[in-house]
């Protein structure tokens, strides 16, 4: 029987009173999983030579970590789904914490290499329960469209921070602050999550763990992960990266085959197939090719062709980080009670690509505060402006007990995205390098200036692909989410495991 006006949205209930109070440790969190996701890059030349860790090694301190978390995300969110968000929660900080005092304290690479894993392991414990958390706790639209916004701005704007971070510690202290400045970070947001977040009850979904889809999205994930990996280092035609994206298709499919006719699946189709959230996971997924690539490009940019320090590289991107919350607090928030998401996404996703575009013109000698600084500003607005409606949207119209399965699928398609990114953008910049070399040598009279020439010249080739990639985002948020403005939407924040957060579609804003 169809649902009705009268029955479609469910009796009001009394928001949490420490659900800002909650907001402020959630954000912690994220910010600790979003910047270790770089900030042991700055670090990594010290590391590699205290560990004596090999150049061929070297990418694993870095791999082990995305592919842990990558691979292990659906698994997350179904663990938080069952456990509790809460309980999930905290025990993925207090794991988080043990396993960077673990990493800042090796004496050789297995001990290194295992913490990264761990790391990742708990992060992807972490990072769904926390949205997951957001999602139930924040029923009124306007202030969900605020806490969203803090989200989307520390999502977008923390793996910057992590190269600042990065920059002092490694400068001033040494590589090992890297991991330990994470203890602090999720002891207090641990501590604050269990004193102050009180989880909704009746969101649980207490169904049988679907192990086949566990096994199945793990290895299908790592392999695709691990073969972009590969891809960089081996080349795309290589039969080890061939071999993995075949094997990661195989498995990915094999585990949609499963899901569709298991009882209690792991990952419910119907959190893939609505399309406004399908819309979300795949155009974020494409902006962060483009986001993480730049950033390896402008820190390779800054620190070898400019000779700028690791701290006041850290600072140069400081204009993206005052962009991106400027877009998502100022711009993204404030809209999006008044125009549908899709409005903000797409123009988001574009203004980003015009300040990707105005880096293709990147030369040797370009100024920074010419080119690199406004170039910053544009793609940190669009990116903000985007990624708010994005984080709320990739809950949208979830029933509470498919909320951690939900935002673990936007946080895979971010760590899917910027392993990808880093890897095919790197893969496409030494190519184009190599190529200018060759073409340019003969005429060459400096060969230290002809190298800077060459390596700005790939940098440039792999941007243009950042520029259409985010081209892709905007069609595709444009095109495939329809919903109304948030304004029309009630958000149900409790009732049994079979209640929803259903959307009451209003012709007038709803396309």
């Amino acid at each position: 029987m169809p649902k009705t006006a009268d029955t479609l949205i469910p009796g009001p209930l009394a928001p949490d009173p420490s659900r800002w109070k909650a907001l402020v440790f959630i954000a912690l969190a994220q910010l600790m999983v979003v910047l270790d996701a770089t900030i042991v890059n700055i670090a990594l030349p010290s590391a590699q030579r205290d560990l004596g860790i090999s150049d061929a090694n070297r990418q694993w301190v870095i791999t082990a970590y995305a592919l842990a978390f990558g691979g292990l995300l659906l698994f997350g969110g179904r663990i938080a789904d069952l456990w509790g968000r809460k309980r999930t929660f905290v025990v993925g900080l207090l794991g988080f914490a043990a396993a960077s005092a673990l990493g800042g304290a090796a004496t050789n690479e297995a001990m290194m290499l295992g913490s990264r894993a761990l790391q990742g392991a708990f992060g992807a414990l972490l990072a769904p329960a926390a949205l997951s958390l957001l999602a139930v706790m924040f029923t009124d639209v306007k202030e969900r469209a605020k806490a969203f916004g803090i989200y989307g701005a520390i999502a977008g704007g923390g793996g910057a921070v992590g190269l600042i971070l990065g920059g002092f510690l490694t400068e001033y202290l040494n590589w090992r602050w890297t991991f330990f400045v994470n203890i602090p970070f999720a002891v207090v947001a641990a501590a604050g999550a269990y004193f102050v977040i009180r989880e909704p009850a009746g969101g649980r979904n207490r169904s049988p763990l679907d192990i086949p889809g566990v096994v199945l999205s793990t290895l299908g994930l790592v392999s695709l992960v691990y073969g972009f990996t590969r891809a960089e280092s081996d080349g795309w035609a290589s039969g080890a990266t061939v071999g993995l994206f075949v094997a990661s298709a195989v498995l990915l499919a094999a585990f949609v085959a499963v899901e569709s006719k298991v009882k209690h699946p792991l990952l419910p189709l119907r959190v893939l197939t609505e399309r406004n959230r399908g819309g979300v996971y795949l155009s974020l997924g494409l902006a962060v090719i483009s986001m993480f690539g730049l950033f390896l490009f402008l820190t390779y940019y800054l620190q070898i062709v400019k000779g700028f320090s690791p701290v006041k590289t850290g600072f140069a991107f400081l204009p993206m980080i005052a962009g991106m919350i400027t877009g998502s607090t100022q711009i993204g928030a404030r809209l999006m009670t008044r125009v549908p998401p899709r409005l903000l996404m797409g123009p988001g996703f574009l203004v980003a690509a015009l300040g990707m575009l105005l880096l293709t013109q990147l030369e040797v000698g370009s100024s920074y505060a010419g080119l690199i600084l406004p170039a910053q500003l544009l793609l940190g607005l669009g990116m903000g402006t985007a990624f708010m409606p994005a984080m709320s949207l990739s809950t949208h119209g979830i029933e509470p007990r498919d909320a951690g399965v939900a935002s673990a699928m936007v946080n895979t398609s971010q760590q899917v995205g910027g392993a990808i990114g880093t890897a095919l953008l790197n893969t496409i910049a030494a190519s184009a390098t190599t190529a200018y070399v060759a073409s340019h040598a003969a005429g060459a009279t400096n060969e230290q200036l002809l190298r800077a020439q060459a390596m700005v010249h790939g940098y440039a080739s792999a941007i243009w692909w950042a520029v259409g990639i985010l081209v892709v985002s905007a069609v595709i948020a444009l095109t495939l989410i329809n919903t109304g403005r948030p304004g029309a939407t009630t958000v149900a924040s409790g009732g049994g495991e079979g209640a929803a957060e259903d959307e009451l579609k209003i012709p007038a804003v709803a396309h």
